[in-house]
């Protein structure tokens, strides 16, 4: 197990004091000018990166609705034109740079009929698994929370529907255990056969809590610290997945909080 967390936690050195991976959050890197990449930022941020041995993966950008996330950066991977294959494409160049092994990928949105929606989706996704493939890099597509009838691939039999159709060994998944326990309203039981039927597909993982239910803003999708909600973080065992464990949480106390908890789980392991 490698613990990691994300860059809207904290600042890169605080991280770094922490944490011995870190997902890199695109809109607060300040790589981008609205929407042009700004490549002299990306190598002074490769030079960074370079001076320790932190691991380090990228969440690419995605269908933002929060206000204060940029509307140049927005990508719905089922409704992709030019720009957003640029933004994609430019990301995986990123990963190239900075020596990112994965690169999180979200799913898109159901507009209109849900299913030419997936079919559109699962199109894209082998055109930038075949740029992903070109690079060495893995494309890790995210599990979305069910409380938003028009995310896609938020429970695992669509999951892993659209990895099998992809069918590309630079696609996988993204288990985050927080939007699993959001679709199926905190029944651990389905939570756990989540994680099983995974096993052997995953190359990254999501780790915050919540009550399960919908809720305040983000239909309760709340990237809480461990803990804090109802979930029983013991299902990550299900995995069996040695890789990054990536806290998405909102602070340094809380990236410690989950630290503390994904150490004792692997001591118990």
């Amino acid at each position: 197990m490698i613990i990691g967390a994300s860059s809207f936690a904290a600042s890169l050195p605080e991280l770094r004091m922490e944490v011995k991976s870190i997902e890199l959050y695109i809109p607060r890197l300040g790589l981008y000018r609205g929407s042009e990449l700004i490549k002299e930022n990306v190598y002074k941020l490769r030079d960074s990166l370079s001076t320790d041995s932190v691991l380090t993966s990228i969440h690419a950008p995605y269908y933002g609705e929060a206000p204060t996330y940029p509307a140049e950066l927005i990508v719905d991977t089922a409704h992709m034109g030019k720009a957003q294959f640029r933004l994609m494409e430019e990301n995986i160049f990123l990963a190239c740079e900075l020596g990112s092994g994965v690169i999180v990928v979200h799913p898109g949105n159901a507009i209109g009929d849900r299913e030419e929606s997936f079919v559109q989706m699962v199109d894209n996704l082998k055109h930038l698994s075949s740029e992903a493939e070109n690079c060495g890099v893995i494309l890790g597509l995210e599990n979305k929370e069910g409380t938003d009838p028009n995310n896609l691939c938020c429970t695992v039999e669509e999951h892993l529907r659209a990895i099998k159709e992809v069918n590309s060994p630079n696609l996988k998944a993204t288990f985050d255990i927080g939007h699993a326990n959001l679709t199926y309203s905190g029944d651990m039981e389905k939570l756990r056969d989540f994680a099983r039927e995974l096993r052997g597909s995953v190359a990254h993982v999501h780790v915050h809590d919540n009550i399960g239910r919908p809720g305040g803003k983000y239909l309760g999708d709340m990237h809480r610290a461990p803990g804090e909600g109802n979930i029983d973080f013991s299902v990550l065992k299900e995995l069996h997945f040695d890789g990054v464990y990536n806290l998405e949480v909102f602070s340094i106390e809380d990236v410690r909080k989950g630290k503390r908890m994904l150490e004792k789980l692997y001591i118990n392991y």
